[in-house]
């Protein structure tokens, strides 16, 4: 028999089925812009953007419950605060014998989030398996093209599938919040196709909710900046392989050990590299500016510029012509 936040949180599953047309499985990371949307998965990340919540549960206790009707669930994990938090939370209320977290690797993973995810695994005691993914052996993500994302998650979620089926785990999740689903997301599609559950999103979880609970359990990264995949690096169209990937990983690692925090990302343009940071950062990039050009042409970029725009999420998408002008 379900308890009373158990049928709860079952209750408001089976309302965003009905929103949806699939009890939640429509849900990923995030929205599909630029037209990269096909068939019925497509039309199924329309419905879920077009469509409000109809009820947010945003406790610790209505996201455990909710992981609880899941059955055996098996996390993508990266480390991030999102998959962090499901992981910890699936951790204890599933046990190690109903819960499993899967890091994809690969050369577009970062090397510091890689030991973040490791390091907490061990504090919290999380039942962990490291998986090689091979996105970068696919041609059509090697091109970088605007919707390069879906082809990385259908790799992603295609593995973690497999081992899914092979262990009788019921339920495959990843940590996809409710505001991810307003951004441009192209793996939303491959998630679909996969039925991958969202528990945060369908429970209506913004990014200041996961960081607040978060806090609550005692995560160190609660307030780490976000960490996509190097890649997203790469200026659109410019081929993604491992030797840029190298060439950016090493540059914000050169950056933060100047002691820039905060977010950063260093854009690869091809022969040159733009930084973006935030406004309180601008002044002590600037007053190391020099030795930044100077290591940064030793990892392989000819020129570096300082964007005036500072830091912005998805910013490469802002150098892509507006369809129609």
């Amino acid at each position: 028999m379900l308890t009373p936040r158990a049928t709860r949180a079952a209750g408001a599953e089976a309302e965003l089925g009905q929103r949806n047309g699939h009890a939640g499985h429509d849900l990923d990371d995030g929205t599909v812009g630029h037209g990269f949307k096909s068939g019925e998965a497509g039309r199924r990340v329309e419905v879920m953007r077009a469509t409000p919540y109809v009820t947010a549960m945003t406790t610790l206790s209505a996201l455990e419950a909710h992981l609880t009707t899941l059955g055996r669930v098996l996390l993508g994990y990266s480390g991030g605060v999102d998959s962090a938090l499901l992981a910890v939370a699936a951790r204890r209320v599933l046990g190690p014998e109903r819960f499993l977290a899967v890091i994809g690797r690969s050369a577009s993973y970062p090397e510091a989030q890689y030991a973040n995810a490791l390091d907490l695994a061990r504090r919290f005691d999380l039942p962990l398996l490291e998986l090689a993914t091979e996105e970068l052996d696919d041609l059509a993500y090697r091109a970088n093209p605007v919707n390069r994302c879906y082809f990385c998650k259908r790799e992603l979620w295609s593995r973690l599938g497999e081992v899914a089926t092979q262990r009788g785990f019921d339920t495959v999740i990843d940590g996809t919040n409710a505001d991810d689903l307003t951004e441009h997301r192209p793996g939303l599609e491959a998630a679909v196709e996969r039925s991958i559950r969202s528990p945060l999103a369908e429970l209506g979880w913004t990014k200041a909710m996961v960081r607040g609970a978060a806090r609550e359990l005692g995560l160190p990264t609660w307030d780490a900046p976000a960490s996509p995949c190097l890649s997203s690096r790469i200026t659109y169209g410019l081929e993604v392989t491992p030797a840029r990937l190298r060439q950016v990983e090493s540059a914000e690692a050169f950056l933060r050990g100047l002691g820039i925090t905060g977010d950063l990302r260093v854009r690869h343009r091809g022969d040159h590299a733009s930084i973006e940071v935030t406004p309180a950062m601008r002044d002590p990039v600037r007053t190391r500016w020099a030795e930044i050009v100077a290591r940064l042409a030793t990892i392989g970029f000819e020129r570096v510029e300082l964007d005036p725009r500072g830091y912005r999420r998805g910013g490469l998408l802002g150098d892509l012509p507006v369809l129609g002008a």
